[in-house]
């Protein structure tokens, strides 16, 4: 897979996106990341990228041109009929693991972060596919959620995790969370770890697991137990 990200603070990212399990995914030819500085692709001399909103109001807009330069500078070079643009923004469909499953299927995805008080209309009217976001919140741009879909496409890429099997049982997967985990000592602070995880039954404690699982997600996610499971579809490539 290949992510394109087009930014205005492209600093901020190899701290993240250079260890752990991306920089991992980036060793191993899993995952082809470049970063784009939005003011490379400006033609004002002062490198502006933004501009007051028509009809006034606060803040500033990121102009259409420069992203359009931007995107159509990567499309060229990459040349992927199947190439995706994400805008990440406040107003976009909210992100989660069916989203990140469907999307980590993708060959090319073009991540825009989004900035000020918004981009030009026109570049959701003309270049952009889906906008997404992580949460109903704020941030002052688009660049930690930009972090944040990357970080979680890049475990989802085939040969990154060791332990194929690990995807299978993490939260939201069959929209359930995880089950209580534990590790040693069998005894901490006069808390014991449930007996039958230390019985060596391994059908026992997979149902344990199970029904551990459920209670859970009854408790603190019964959402999860309500949503479709086609959600997140029309996000593939």
């Amino acid at each position: 897979m290949r992510i394109d990200i087009i930014t205005i603070f492209p600093k901020m990212f190899e701290a993240v996106l250079g260890e752990s399990i991306v920089k991992r995914a980036r060793a191993k030819g899993k995952l082809d990341l470049c970063l784009h500085d939005l003011r490379d692709y400006t033609m004002d001399k002062h490198r502006k990228v933004d501009d007051r909103p028509f009809g006034g109001g606060s803040g500033m807009v990121l102009s259409a041109e420069p992203i359009f330069r931007a995107v159509e500078h990567i499309k060229s070079k990459v040349k992927s009929k199947k190439s995706k643009v994400i805008l990440l923004c406040p107003q976009g469909k909210t992100f989660d693991q069916p989203m990140a499953k469907s999307l980590a299927k993708c060959r090319h995805l073009i991540l825009i972060c989004g900035h000020y008080e918004g981009v030009d209309e026109r570049v959701r009217q003309r270049i952009v596919d889906v906008e997404v976001s992580i949460g109903d919140f704020v941030l002052t741009g688009g660049e930690l959620p930009a972090m944040v879909v990357v970080d979680a496409l890049a475990r989802l890429l085939p040969g990154v995790l060791g332990d194929k099997n690990s995807l299978k049982f993490e939260s939201f997967e069959g929209n359930l969370l995880e089950y209580p985990q534990y590790t040693r000592p069998a005894v901490f602070k006069r808390m014991t770890v449930p007996a039958i995880l230390l019985s060596g039954n391994h059908n026992e404690i997979e149902a344990w697991r199970k029904k551990a699982s459920l209670a859970r997600t009854k408790a603190r996610r019964p959402d999860l137990l309500r949503r479709n499971k086609s959600h997140g579809q029309n996000e593939a490539c």
